[in-house]
């Protein structure tokens, strides 16, 4: 996936847990970077965290950008301009895009954090080369971008590629959006602290790992039997930190659904990009947005 940039670009990934800005090079690397937690008392205190880290990260790159690209936890609204992230409680049709633009005085593009992702798995990632793909962020939450015939699909109002909402099991703890039995309740960083009632995600059990990725990789079965794609890209802090259990489990589940012609031979892979892959994300979007 080509993704032109003419000079360095603030980014900012915005998650359930955490928020990171940076500033990213042309070349797909993030030059500096600056990192602070989600938590916050209501709206205005959290985009004044926001705004506060791209300023020091700005002081700190010590040279001028042109645009500002943003990823975020979904949904969205009105084309990403209003946000209502499901594990941002404080945000509640949240117009970022605007705030944002008007405090630092560049265009600001706005994007699904997943979809971003999969954006810069086509850039410099784990899907350089390939045109039908599937890029996942099962963290906090899970979120998905998929990409066709070298294309990020949108969807009506930008909200294509929710994999999180993929019925995959019966019953369960009910998700952020209150419905129950979809990945995102059962396999979430939010789902699995439940699930373990005090154990850390992080702790969790070889047996729960697996149980996640078997669930993920459900997910991502479905998604390849209905694409005609053969490859998904996995990143976040749990399809990471949980490693060759949560991998493992999840290409088994696939290779017991991909039995099509079109689907036989599907892969889930770690994302290279670790956890850079959303700010390298976000500065795809602005590219996307202002090429």
């Amino acid at each position: 996936m080509e993704i032109v940039l003419g000079g360095p670009v603030l980014a900012v990934d915005i998650g359930g847990t955490k928020v990171a800005v940076g500033v990213v090079s042309p070349d797909g690397k993030v030059l500096c970077q600056q990192r602070g937690p989600t938590e916050a008392s209501d709206e205005e205190a959290l985009f004044a965290m926001v705004l506060g880290l791209a300023r020091a990260v700005l002081q700190e790159h010590g040279a001028p950008v042109s645009v500002c690209g943003v990823g975020s936890g979904g949904p969205s609204r009105d084309n990403h301009r209003l946000l209502s992230p499901l594990n941002i409680a404080v945000w509640r049709d949240f117009p970022l895009r605007d705030r944002l633009s008007e405090a630092l005085g560049l265009p600001v593009a706005v994007d699904n954090d997943a979809k971003a992702l999969a954006l810069a798995e086509g850039w410099v990632g784990g899907a350089v080369g390939v045109d039908n793909y599937l890029a996942m962020v099962v963290s906090t939450g899970i979120g998905g971008g998929i990409v066709l015939n070298g294309r990020l699909l949108d969807g009506a109002d930008g909200n294509a590629g929710h994999i999180g909402h993929i019925f995959v099991a019966e019953g369960g703890r009910a998700d952020a959006a209150g419905a129950v039995g979809l990945l995102e309740g059962q396999a979430s960083g939010t789902a699995i602290a439940d699930l373990l009632d005090g154990i850390a995600p992080a702790d969790a059990p070889k047996e729960m790992r697996r149980r996640v990725g078997t669930l993920v990789g459900r997910g991502v079965g479905s998604v390849a039997n209905l694409l005609d794609l053969r490859l998904a890209v996995a990143g976040g802090s749990v399809a990471l930190g949980y490693g060759d259990d949560f991998f493992d489990a999840a290409q088994a589940e696939i290779d017991r659904i991909c039995r099509l012609v079109h689907s036989q031979g599907t892969r889930i892979a770690p994302s290279p990009l670790g956890a850079d892959g959303g700010l390298i994300g976000a500065a795809a979007v602005a590219a996307r947005a202002h090429h």
